[in-house]
């Protein structure tokens, strides 16, 4: 990402040295360039390798490759072939799921168990748009006698993609999968926080059998890179999963051009918990989201809305499961791992101490969690925060961190007037037994997902993904993200002319 929520990588003042540097994958190729960033182990702080990165020039021949290849081999493949080349991505992602999984808990500080769950997503997105490669079908309009009208869908062209840090496997999948699977070629600018998982996914595409320059994955800098990827002329489509103030910097850049664009910008999704609550279900699904991830995705249900006579118990219950989650290194599988950067451990601390000073009661953690094994990590304690002022930035301000705030509702017409009170609508979650007062809420909430009695988080591959507000614009996953790669062309034949 890039603009004021960006956090890079030191520089590594010599690329060529003794270190090894991966490279980057231009046009189906590794490439070692001139410059490198370093990327670091967020359980421990210290470096881990260092890793190529692409300035301008480099996305200038990423783009032009794709050009080539999407007016030559990558275009004229069939759609069959390109459904056959994804199911043996998935194959191959398969056999490989333990090193993919390695690389996210090393490079992205997530934990074993939920790393292999990231691979496994991305497994399914290939899987999935392997089988709805030979299905993106047009339609037929009856016009009447002597016109035949129909309609094509094609693919974009050139698609940019900008990918986030977090579960950096699945969130590479979930673009580049419709995207290939639809005809385009791809240009993918991974999070320079963890760009290792994705470099290698790169690789294993291009084995699948990919034709040269049909796929690059670029990691560079975001004001450098990310910038001029985003604006760049020769794209016809352009993906971006991170933050709210980075996806208006993307989203400006791309209008520059009349990019079409698809914007995930991150959310503030409430769990709205009724009396009638099932309650161990809903703990679980809370710690599940916002806690265990260390709050990092963008789904996270991190705005508790309880009904009053419950309200102590749901507080009581969280900050209980909040102080027994196990914190630790990565790569050893605990409960919750690190937060991806210092900086972003430090915003994330900041956030906490500036919603305490303004008088929120902590329940639970609220911290940087000390012992051993821990030191070096940026790490954040489970934090449960009680009675949250709905107009505290701690409320309305995506944290991006294992911070969840209370906030009490009264009546059925409350609770809907504080899930809608954000500029956010990404995903919501409903708590009750009277499943028809569960519906009809869900049908009030101005959000692009509505759970009732559980709570999707990372998978959920089959279902439209997307935000309303300022969360983002289109969709992804499901058969709908077959809608966002692709362009709508009517066709209109005279057949009666003499």
């Amino acid at each position: 990402m890039y603009g004021p929520m960006s956090q890079s990588p030191q520089p590594v003042a010599d690329s060529q040295g003794s270190r090894r540097v991966v490279p980057l994958l231009l046009a189906g190729e590794e490439r070692v360039t001139a410059d490198a960033l370093e990327t670091l182990d967020p359980s421990t702080g210290r470096p881990l390798t260092s890793f190529a990165i692409a300035g301008t020039a480099e996305i200038d021949e990423a783009v032009d490759a794709a050009r080539s290849a999407f007016t030559g081999a990558w275009g004229a493949t069939t759609p069959l072939e390109r459904g056959r080349l994804l199911a043996r991505a998935a194959a191959q992602l398969r056999d490989r799921r333990d090193e993919f999984a390695r690389l996210d808990a090393l490079d992205g500080g997530i934990p074993l168990t939920m790393a292999r769950g990231d691979v496994d997503n991305a497994i399914r997105y290939f899987e999935f748009f392997a089988g709805a490669a030979d299905k993106v079908y047009g339609d037929t309009i009856p016009l009447g006698p002597g016109v035949l009208d129909f309609t094509l869908r094609e693919p974009h062209g050139v698609c940019g993609v900008i990918t986030p840090f977090n579960v950096p496997v699945q969130m590479m999948a979930r673009s580049v999968a419709p995207a290939l699977a639809t005809g385009n070629a791809v240009v993918v600018k991974p999070a320079e926080q963890a760009p290792l998982a994705a470099l290698e996914l790169g690789r294993l595409l291009v084995a699948c059998g990919l034709p040269p320059g049909t796929l690059s994955v670029v990691p560079g800098l975001g004001a450098q890179a990310g910038a001029h990827l985003a604006g760049h002329p020769g794209l016809d489509h352009l993906t971006f999963t991170g933050s709210l103030a980075t996806g208006r910097l993307v989203a400006s850049a791309a209008v520059e051009q009349m990019t079409a664009v698809t914007i995930e910008a991150g959310g503030k999704s409430p769990q709205i918990v009724f009396d009638d609550a099932p309650v161990d279900a809903t703990i679980a699904a809370i710690t599940r989201s916002a806690l265990l991830t260390a709050g990092q995705v963008c789904s996270a249900g991190t705005r508790i809305l309880v009904q009053d006579g419950i309200y102590d118990e749901i507080g009581r219950r969280l900050a209980a499961f909040a102080r027994g989650i196990g914190i630790g290194h990565a790569i050893d599988d605990p409960d919750m791992g690190p937060l991806v950067s210092r900086l972003q451990q430090q915003r994330v601390l900041e956030a906490v101490a500036t919603a305490v000073q303004a008088g929120t009661n902590v329940l639970a953690g609220g911290g940087a969690p000390r012992g051993a094994g821990l030191e070096g990590g940026f790490f954040v304690e489970p934090t449960v925060l009680d009675d949250v002022d709905p107009d505290a930035p701690i409320a309305r301000d995506e944290v991006f961190g294992p911070v969840v705030g209370l906030e009490r509702f009264g009546t059925y017409a409350d609770a809907l007037a504080k899930a809608n009170d954000t500029e956010f609508g990404l995903v919501a979650g409903i708590w009750s037994r009277d499943l028809g007062a569960a519906l009809e809420l869900a049908r009030g909430v101005r959000a692009g997902q509505v759970f009732i009695n559980n709570y999707g988080v990372g998978g959920g591959v089959e279902l439209p993904f997307g935000g309303y507000k300022k969360s983002g614009i289109g969709r992804e996953k499901g058969l709908a993200a077959l809608l966002e790669y692709t362009q709508l062309k009517n066709v209109c034949i005279r057949t009666d002319v003499g």
